[in-house]
């Protein structure tokens, strides 16, 4: 009997690889970045412990190669973790670096959800798991875009939780503090920082949750995590 689809952005490294490898015990990964020999690396770790992995190259900035990518999988998982984070003063921002993080932190959540969701309507069965930040409810000094897009995240998130609540499908937001994964620019390693193994954790104990609604807040290797879970 095959697997359950999870269709999981950003998997090429960091808390997207870690999530795919977490997962892969339990579903198929449909893993999706731009980065071909990363997929095709991630790939044969998920082989070599016994998982099915596949690499989707694609940009998901780019509506088009979303729709070719996705259109057609039915995914019983989405994870919706791909991010990028430029954090510096906002007069030393550039434009480019604005439109880069809305495009990919939250206007490509338009195009992923809208190409992933429609079978889980048809089968009133799934579950959509964002990874956000806790920027997202707690502003920082060179955050005025980063932290904006997670905002935008959470109020997503919680609205889609309340439009597909009745439909047998599940949405949850998981708000991490500082991870110890070299992500996006201007951020310094601390010792107290997340692994990517403690988020890919969570995912997976969000995934297990029932109920209808659950907000947890705990400390996780020195940093604070927030999980929202929302389910009929």
């Amino acid at each position: 009997m095959s697997k359950p689809i999870a269709v999981v952005t950003g998997a090429s490294r960091g808390i997207g690889r870690a999530i795919a490898l977490r997962l892969a015990a339990e579903f198929e990964i449909a893993a999706v970045a731009r980065s071909r020999e990363e997929l095709a690396a991630l790939q044969r770790d998920v082989e070599t412990a016994g998982g099915e992995c596949r690499g989707l190259v694609a940009d998901i900035t780019d509506p088009d190669a979303v729709e070719r990518t996705l259109s057609g999988i039915d995914a019983q998982v989405l994870v919706n973790n791909a991010g990028v984070g430029a954090i510096k003063p906002f007069l030393e921002l550039t434009r480019d670096e604005w439109r880069h993080m809305v495009d990919v932190n939250f206007n490509a959540l338009f195009d992923v959800t809208r190409a992933v969701l429609p079978p889980m309507l048809a089968r009133k069965s799934g579950h959509i798991v964002v990874i956000g930040s806790i920027s997202g409810r707690s502003a920082f000094v060179g955050g005025t875009c980063y932290a904006a897009t997670k905002a935008a995240v959470n109020a997503f998130t919680e609205s889609l939780m309340l439009e597909l609540r009745d439909s047998g499908i599940k949405v949850s937001v998981i708000n991490p503090g500082s991870v110890a994964t070299g992500f996006g620019s201007g951020w310094s390693a601390k010792s107290w920082a997340l692994s990517a193994d403690a988020v890919a954790d969570a995912v997976a104990q969000i995934m297990k949750a029932r109920g209808f609604r659950t907000v947890a807040h705990y400390p996780v290797l020195g940093g604070l995590m927030a999980i929202h879970h929302a389910s009929k």
